[in-house]
């Protein structure tokens, strides 16, 4: 039995999936796949390497291996490699970050810097408002400090 190949329709918006042949019900791949979500954290960590607020909460000199780590993480959370998991375990995102202050401030700074990455993407809506009701609930949930008096 052979199946007919759709034709491809025209594009109707940036980055829209169901213009291109082939649908995919993984998120990852439905927003670009790896390139994207390289994108996204380069754009994410350009505001966190200049502030004042967040910057001494990466340690390391270098903010590469902060970004390779929520690289990994956000690719696998989203249906794409399994490369976190592999080489860190399970993501424990609330235990990872408790030897930090995350502040209500910080928090709300955190959530600047990724609403610009989250922009930059340029996604359809359905597509951007997932990603950006997952980033507000993941930043809630790491608040582990009172503000500062």
């Amino acid at each position: 039995m052979t199946i007919p190949i759709e034709p491809q329709r025209p594009q109707l918006m940036q980055n829209d999936p169901f213009s291109k042949p082939g649908y995919t019900d993984n998120f990852y791949d439905a927003v670009g796949g790896h390139d994207t979500f390289v994108k996204l954290i380069d754009v994410f960590y350009d505001g966190v390497a200049t502030d004042p607020l967040l910057r001494p909460m990466y340690p390391e000199e270098d903010l590469a291996p902060a970004k390779r780590r929520f690289l990994m993480f956000l690719e696998q959370y989203w249906g794409g490699p399994t490369t976190y998991g592999e080489e860190r375990g399970h993501p424990r995102l609330r235990m990872r970050h408790m030897p930090f202050k995350v502040t209500p401030e910080a928090k709300d700074r955190w959530l600047s810097h990724m609403r610009k990455a989250v922009d930059a993407l340029e996604l359809p809506p359905l597509y951007e408002g997932t990603l950006w009701d997952y980033m507000e609930r993941a930043a809630l949930s790491m608040v582990n400090s009172p503000s500062a008096p």
